[in-house]
Order: C-alpha cells, then sequence, then structure tokens
C-alpha cells in the first residue's frame, strides 16, 4: 500500500476536525449502549417471553440460556421489484448458518423498498427521496427490541441502503455485515437501449417497440446492470468494509450469491460484544471510511445521488462533510471505471474485468484509499478486499484478484485513467451552490452559455419537445423540485428529449434545484441547487431569457444579469400544483416542511 496521496489526508483532517465534537458526541453513545452479555438479559420475562413466543423449542432455550447471540435480520424484500426478489430465501438461508455457527437469528423487520425506475416522472416518484428517511426509522423500530447482538441488512437500491445504514449508525453498538442481492445478468446493450428511447422521444418508434426494448433490458431478478445508484451503493458499502470482499457484483441465484449469503451470517457473530473482536458499526464508519465512500464514487463515476446521501449518512455517525469535500477529492482521484452511463459497459462487465478487487489494489496503490479502516472481512484492513471469492469443490473461498485489469476499455489503473478528474464538480455562483457529474459529458459539451427558458414541472419540457419548441441554443431551468417544494424527485424522463437536441447540434443544459438520475449522463445538468427555491433561492429569481453561463471546468454557474436588478427581483411563486396530494403524498406534508437543504442531506432527521 502506498503512502496516502496528501489531498486524501488533508481532506479526512478537515473533516474530522470539523467533526470533533459531534463524532465524540455520537461515540460517548455507541459506549453507552455496548452490553458485555447479551441484550435480551436486560428484559424483563414477559418481555422476553414476547420475543420468543413465536420460535422453536431450540431457539427458546437458546435465548432463555442468554449465552448464545442473536442477530437481527432487517430486509427489504418484496416480489414486484427485480433487485429486491432474490432475498426471498435469504433468511432460511442466514439462519441455518448462523445456528451452525453457534448463534440465533430472528428475521426482526422488514423496510419498505419503491423503485424509482417504476415511479420515474411518475407522482409517487415525490415520495421517493423521503422513503430513505422512512426505511431509517423502519430500521430503528426493528431493532428496538433489544434482542439483538448484532445484525444484518438485506438491501440493494438507491434509497434502501442508504436508509438502512442511516437506521444501523442509530444502533452504532451492533456489529453490522450488510448482504448484498446482485446484479441481474446482461440484457439488451445499452447503447441500443439509448438509442430506442431516443427514437420514441422523437415518435420515430411506437410504445409496444420502446416496451419490448425495456423488457430486454430489465429482463430478471437482480439490480439494473447501469450503474446508476443502486449499483454505485454496492461499491460504496464495500469499500466502506461493510460488504464482504467481492460481494457486491455476483449474480443472484447462483451458487456463489447464496454461499456469501451464508458466509455473511457467520461473520456477524464473529464481531459482537460477546466475543474477542468487537467491531461496532458505529466505529467502524468514521471520517476515513466516508472518505473512501467519495473516493470510490468518484473513481467510478458513480450517482449523483450520493452527494445527498453520503452527508445523510455520515451525520448518522457525527461525521460532518459537504460538497467542498467531494470537490476538493475529485480534482486528485482519477476515473477508473467506464459503466453506463459514462460508457457502453455494465456492471457485469466491470465484474468480469475484474470488479471490486482490482478497483482497490488500484486505489490502494495509487494512496487514494485508507486502508487502516474497520471492516467485516477475517482481516481488520481493507487491504483484505484485494480479494475475490469463488467456490471450490463447493466450499467458498477467497482468492488474489487478477493483479490488473482484464478489460481496459472498462477498468484502468490510476497510471492510465479515462480521465485525471472524478468528474464531480462543485458549482457555484450568484445561483447558489451545486454539482455537475461530467463524467459522462463530452469535453465540448461542458460550457453553455445560453439563454433560459424557465419551467416549473418536468412534463412542461417534454411538452414543449414534442411541440418542436426548443429547436435552439437554450438552458433548461426547472424550479421549485427541491426537497421542501415537492420531495425533489429524479427528472431521469429528460434525459432523452436533452439529449437528442444536444444531438441535433443545440448548446443545451439543465439547471435545477432537483435531482437528476444515478443514470444522469451526456446532457450537462446543474442540480442539487442550494439554497432551493421553496427556501428562497435565487434560481426563482430567473426569467426565461435570462443568460445563464454554465462552466463545468471552473465551477461557475451564474445568470449573467446586472447585480442589482438581480438583487431587487421577487422570486416567482411556482406555477406548478397539486404536489402535495394524491399517491400518499398527503402523508409526507411533515417531510417537506422539515427537509434539510441538499447539501445538508435533504433529511429530515437529526433535527436537534
Amino acid at each position: 500500500m502506498s503512502k496516502l496521496h496528501s489531498v486524501v489526508q488533508q481532506v479526512t483532517d478537515t473533516i474530522a476536525a470539523r467533526s470533533s465534537e459531534t463524532r465524540r458526541t455520537y461515540l460517548d453513545k455507541v459506549d453507552a449502549a455496548v452490553q458485555k452479555g447479551p441484550h435480551r438479559g436486560q428484559l424483563a420475562c414477559g418481555n422476553l417471553a414476547h420475543g420468543f413466543a413465536a420460535c422453536s423449542a431450540k431457539e427458546k432455550a437458546d435465548l432463555t440460556a442468554e449465552v448464545k447471540s442473536n442477530i437481527a435480520i432487517v430486509s427489504s424484500y418484496n416480489d414486484m421489484l427485480s433487485a429486491h426478489q432474490p432475498f426471498k430465501h435469504a433468511p432460511d438461508l442466514i439462519k441455518s448458518a448462523i445456528s451452525e455457527a453457534g448463534g440465533v437469528a430472528q428475521f426482526a423487520g422488514g423496510v419498505p423498498a419503491m423503485c424509482d425506475g417504476v415511479t420515474q416522472g411518475q407522482p409517487g416518484m415525490e415520495l421517493s427521496l423521503f422513503s430513505r428517511d422512512v426505511i431509517a426509522m423502519s430500521t430503528a423500530v426493528a431493532l428496538s427490541h433489544n434482542m439483538f447482538d448484532g445484525a444484518l441488512y438485506l438491501g440493494v437500491c438507491d434509497k434502501i441502503v442508504p436508509g438502512l445504514l442511516i437506521g444501523a449508525l442509530t444502533f452504532g453498538h451492533l456489529p453490522a455485515v450488510f448482504v448484498p442481492a446482485g446484479p441481474m445478468t446482461t440484457g439488451m446493450s445499452n447503447k441500443e437501449k439509448v438509442r430506442i428511447r431516443q427514437l420514441y422521444a422523437e415518435g420515430k418508434i411506437g410504445r409496444n417497440e420502446l416496451l419490448e426494448a425495456e423488457s430486454q433490458s430489465y429482463h430478471g431478478p437482480g439490480t439494473c446492470t447501469f450503474y446508476g445508484t443502486a449499483n454505485s451503493n454496492q461499491m460504496m458499502v464495500e469499500i466502506m468494509g461493510l460488504h464482504l470482499p467481492g460481494s457486491s457484483f455476483v449474480n443472484p441465484y447462483t451458487p456463489l450469491r447464496d454461499e456469501l449469503t451464508r458466509a455473511a451470517a457467520k461473520q456477524v457473530l464473529k464481531f459482537t460484544a460477546q466475543g474477542e473482536d468487537f467491531r461496532p458499526v458505529g466505529y467502524a464508519i468514521d471520517e476515513k471510511a466516508i472518505v473512501n465512500a467519495i473516493v470510490g464514487l468518484l473513481a467510478t463515476g458513480g450517482s449523483t445521488n450520493h452527494t445527498i446521501h453520503l452527508i445523510a449518512i455520515a451525520r448518522a455517525a457525527g461525521v460532518l462533510i459537504n460538497w467542498d469535500d467531494f470537490d476538493a477529492l475529485s480534482k486528485v482521484v482519477p476515473l477508473l471505471t467506464r459503466i453506463y452511463p459514462n460508457g457502453q459497459a455494465d456492471i457485469n462487465h466491470f465484474q468480469a474485468a475484474g470488479g471490486m478487487g482490482v478497483l482497490i489494489n488500484k486505489l490502494l496503490e495509487g494512496g487514494l484509499l485508507h486502508g487502516d479502516i474497520l471492516t467485516v472481512g477475517d482481516d481488520r484492513g481493507l487491504q483484505y478486499y484485494g480479494r475475490e471469492p469463488v467456490l471450490r469443490d463447493e466450499r467458498l473461498q477467497w482468492q488474489d484478484s487478477p493483479v490488473s485489469s482484464l478489460d481496459e476499455e472498462v477498468l484502468r489503473d490510476c497510471n492510465n485513467p479515462f480521465d485525471r478528474s472524478g468528474g464531480l464538480n462543485l458549482l457555484q455562483g450568484n445561483l447558489g451552490r451545486g454539482v455537475i457529474k461530467v463524467s459522462a459529458v463530452q469535453p465540448q459539451h461542458r460550457i453553455v452559455e445560453a439563454p433560459a427558458i424557465v419551467f416549473d414541472d418536468q412534463n412542461d419540457i417534454v411538452a414543449a419537445f414534442k411541440a418542436g419548441k426548443l429547436e435552439q441554443d437554450f438552458i433548461a431551468v426547472l424550479r421549485y423540485q427541491g426537497p421542501q417544494a415537492n420531495g425533489m424527485p429524479e427528472l431521469h424522463k429528460l434525459t432523452p428529449p436533452l439529449g437528442v437536441l444536444q444531438d441535433r447540434g443545440f448548446k443545451v443544459a439543465l439547471v435545477t434545484d432537483g435531482r437528476m438520475s444515478g443514470a444522469s449522463g451526456k446532457v450537462p445538468a446543474a442540480i442539487h441547487l442550494s439554497p432551493e427555491c421553496a427556501s428562497g433561492g435565487p434560481l426563482a429569481k430567473v426569467r426565461t431569457g435570462d443568460l445563464i453561463r454554465l462552466d463545468a471546468n471552473t465551477g461557475e454557474l451564474s445568470v449573467l444579469v446586472e447585480a442589482g436588478e438581480f438583487a431587487s427581483r421577487i422570486p416567482l411563486a411556482s406555477s406548478a400544483q397539486h404536489h402535495d396530494v394524491g399517491m400518499g403524498r398527503e402523508l409526507f406534508g411533515g417531510f417537506r416542511q422539515n427537509a434539510s437543504s441538499s447539501e445538508e442531506g435533504a433529511c429530515t432527521l437529526f433535527i436537534e
């Protein structure tokens, strides 16, 4: 392992100093909750009897004896969504494995799991971001019975893993192992999928042809194979040391996947307070682990959603980060992968090229990761993660990962990167602060100076495109899309029409206080503008025709209006209506009202 890069060290030190008080307060709470014996020993007889009433006679005896550790299973299983359906049989595998290893496991609770792919562009998408906080609270409810000495968290997709991790950190005195489900096998190529979507956006093919293509892309159990938020989650959790090494991208319903689930179950038993190697998750997720997650995100061109989620996750552990930290690291972390939308390969191609083992080894060699973090591997440090799991004679073993990438069109090392920077840049100017992902944006499209066309609803942009009203250079300003306004839905349905216009030779961009998708790609999009319009952000002062300059290279985002005139403008209210009723949105009024800004994690929790 090479000496740590000076900027990585500097950013880590800055975060540690900024977080010294909140981190100490958090760890004091963790220490106060640690129990030497099984936690259920604190329960009265009536409490404990309720806690194991439905168990087998053997399990009741084990739990009565107060010797064996009891492991909670918290799962996002449902059978509608492909990413979570593979968790159906996981509890049985886990209970069997833990029993063999001398423990007990109970299914503590399920958490909701919604799919942005299903709700994209629909009213239900306005519940999506806040579902993260609901999942965190659901995790806390599952663990609140105080029956448990460790926990296994089964989750994959966009808000589910961040929510589970926030909930886990609230119970930071418990060891935690995260259990992935794996990606679906490769279907239609990403290049062909994009081509068909743009043909549909142009009206050149119909819904039947589009549906057939989408069904060939999303065709079986497992996560979507593009590198969006779901697969960024898996990378992030592994590089923080909460997955077993090399387990993130093994396909579901394979013998190796099942053995990894069983191994994860046995692993968490090693780390309870009853043993000699206590590893509580609250100590594992510190400023070093968080910096590793940011570095991994940058090196792989991961989802912009984690510029929100990682802030909330870190805050749950008493660690305070902001977009300046992302920006500073992005300048020195090279882009080492090309996975769609940053290339044509999918996550299965990345896995075949060497996957997480090669990626972690190369980042360690480049001095870009903290190797001395507390992981769930057999060895405590991250160096053990340069290995990959295999089955030999039906037994799970780990072997060294390839020394180098097996496909340099997909995965490279720090000496031959796809780009010298991570491609996730901070934007700031008189419109506030935001972020832009440029790893999939061609250099000639990274600077756009054009008149604004102001919208308050993404459907109005699509309608204007279909009506031929956007055949020009312009910057689409989509306002009132922040967490307080409408829950901050993803705006991925804008990618095909804006992509078509860019392909036709127009200079186009998007500026919004909302989110794009983890699959946002080739069109420059200044997103997460803070403060948002609903809390008085300057984007609400922009008028159609105002000239806007977006320079992703320098980080400038400004409306080119005389300062005095712009300051004197009264922010316009949103023209959009009915974002607070229907599809369950009535229940989330308190979330919208109490949400923090995007740079503070768009979070309704941690209100002090």
